[in-house]
């Protein structure tokens, strides 16, 4: 069983780089189009050269600038977001 764990990790890593991929918008790909990574992680997949170089030059990391609870590229507990706090009351009958 130990000698196929090399070939189910580089099989693990070429799947979650592939879907990775195809999951992430146009707009946070970087160095390459989409349609190029998507060729490059299915031909060379199985040396990790495609996948890691996805993983690490790809994509844009960290919180998007429109993503909920994100004030300047870090979290925000949703007490401490003004927007946030503001949208509850946005349904009150009493308002």
């Amino acid at each position: 069983m130990l000698r196929y764990l090399p070939f189910l990790l580089v099989l693990a890593v070429w799947i979650y780089a592939f879907v990775d991929c195809l999951n992430t918008p146009e707009e946070e790909v970087r160095v390459l189009p989409k349609v190029i990574w998507v060729i490059v992680i299915l031909l060379f997949g199985e040396v990790l050269v495609g996948p890691l170089g996805w993983l690490i030059a790809g994509k844009v990391r960290g919180a998007r600038a429109g993503a909920p609870g994100a004030a300047g590229g870090r979290w925000v507990a949703p007490d401490d977001n003004p927007e946030f706090l503001k949208s509850l009351g946005k349904d009150d009958p009493k308002d």
